[in-house]
């Protein structure tokens, strides 16, 4: 394994640790920002995934971030396994990256006007995603999801959609059926707020389990538009594809005249410079895209087959819109990140082979200590989940115990590690994490192991 952009390695025991439970007289900043956030925001934060109370506590409040390292209003350090929920792919801060973002916002904030940067990265997009002929830029995942979905509709002139339980495609009323992620930690199955016919026509699935898409298609499959799926399960934990999922889903569309969509938001450009797709080698005929396609920054896009997507406004009659889509900042920071990607291939293989590293080692630190907790991973994603029962699907993720993952979470921030507050969400490496930082999480992990 080799580090890109090696950072000096700190002391990892932060400098003053509050276990937020325990009621310390110390008041830090962090703690005076979320009372006051809670006042004027709702539960404190602007998502409920950045919510510290599965594992019962409050958020840090997050000043900087430089390479694999965060730093909180307090000035405490803390190696970042979250990389701003993926994205981070060449960690915080890259030069290269700054400097494109920079000389943009000399340039302008926003326009809402036609840029060459947006011309700049749907070529790029299309050159690097072969099942990409056409794309279209929006400001966020959940917006690229449910415009991928109607232009499905439009295409196919059907109604009903296929998801996967515990996959996660944003919060539009049409997905929150049986989502994951922060749905899952917060115990509520689906929302509030949705009514009942938003949801009529989505169809729920088991992940990893074609007969339970094939009884659907057989059902009413005249009906189907399409199938959409995270090509990795990353919103119940990480869950890979078993051998012929994503094919037979291929065939079933196929075979019914349906849409295959992948939401690549988490693994587009992370496993690989072209996606889940090129790694298991199926072909969607939509592809959704989240922040990682801005670097970090406020972005989404979704693209697929020409004859698709001419059918999107102003070309073709399903209505899609975004004020201030391909925003020029983010396309700036998203094409400066593709486009060292792109010129780099090894990083992608070092990057793969410094997860299966660190993901094998806490496996074998596991079965050394007589656990049988379960480890999942796909090249630089993974999870550790607290069950003993092989995690293939969103009922099997959800045997792990929270109580153990809540314990287990606040250990490593007393010692300087920040991971997800949820069970249910991805371990991101990056490409600033060194074999030395790697080693010592691992000496943490096993610490933490022998008091169990």
């Amino acid at each position: 394994m080799h580090g890109y952009g090696a950072h000096r390695i700190v002391n990892y025991k932060i400098k003053h640790f509050v276990p937020w439970q325990e009621g310390e007289k110390m008041v830090t900043k962090s703690q005076e920002l979320y009372q006051e956030a809670v006042k004027v925001i709702p539960g404190g934060v602007n998502s409920p995934v950045r919510a510290f109370g599965s594992i019962g506590g409050m958020p840090r409040f997050i000043k900087s971030a430089k390479g694999a390292y965060l730093y909180d209003e307090d000035d405490n350090c803390y190696l970042d396994f979250v990389g701003s929920w993926g994205p981070m792919i060449l960690g915080h801060g890259h030069e290269e990256v700054l400097k494109y973002v920079q000389e943009a916002c000399r340039r302008g904030l926003s326009f809402g006007a036609a840029t060459a940067a947006e011309v700049d990265m749907a070529k790029l997009v299309c050159e690097l995603v072969p099942s990409v002929e056409m794309v279209r830029m929006v400001n966020s995942g959940t917006e690229a999801v449910m415009s991928a979905i109607r232009v499905a509709r439009g295409f196919t002139g059907r109604e009903k959609i296929i998801k996967f339980a515990g996959c996660y495609h944003g919060h539009s009323d049409g997905l929150l059926v049986q989502a994951g992620s922060g749905v899952m930690t917060a115990g509520v199955p689906d929302s509030l707020g949705v009514p009942a016919g938003c949801a009529k026509d989505t169809l729920s699935a088991r992940y990893n389990d074609l007969q339970s898409v094939k009884a659907h298609f057989e059902r009413c499959g005249e009906e189907i538009a399409a199938v959409i799926v995270e090509p990795v399960a990353a919103n119940m934990g990480v869950v890979p594809p078993i051998a012929g999922f994503l094919d037979g889903l291929r065939s079933l569309c196929d075979n019914y005249g349906a849409l295959l969509i992948f939401d690549e938001v988490i693994t587009g450009f992370r496993l690989g410079i072209d996606g889940a797709q090129g790694y298991y080698g199926t072909t969607p005929d939509l592809t959704v895209f989240g922040k990682i396609i801005g670097g970090g920054m406020p972005v989404g896009a979704y693209g697929g087959r020409r004859e698709i997507m001419e059918l999107v406004s102003p070309s073709g009659g399903v209505y899609q819109a975004g004020t201030l889509s391909g925003n020029p900042v983010a396309m700036a920071a998203g094409i400066a990140q593709l486009t060292i990607l792109k010129e780099h291939p090894q990083y992608y293989k070092d990057l793969n082979e410094k997860g299966d590293w660190f993901f094998g080692q806490m496996a074998e630190f596991l079965k050394d200590s007589g656990q049988s907790w379960q480890v999942n991973h796909v090249g630089s994603l993974g999870c550790l989940y607290f069950t003993e029962q092989e995690v293939v699907d969103y009922e099997s993720a959800k045997t792990s115990d929270t109580k153990i993952f809540a314990e287990y979470c606040n250990y490593m921030l007393g010692q300087g590690i920040y991971l997800a507050p949820s069970q249910f969400e991805a371990i991101f490496l990056s490409l600033a994490h060194t074999d030395e930082m790697l080693r010592k999480t691992l000496e943490r992990i096993t610490i933490f192991l022998q008091k169990i």
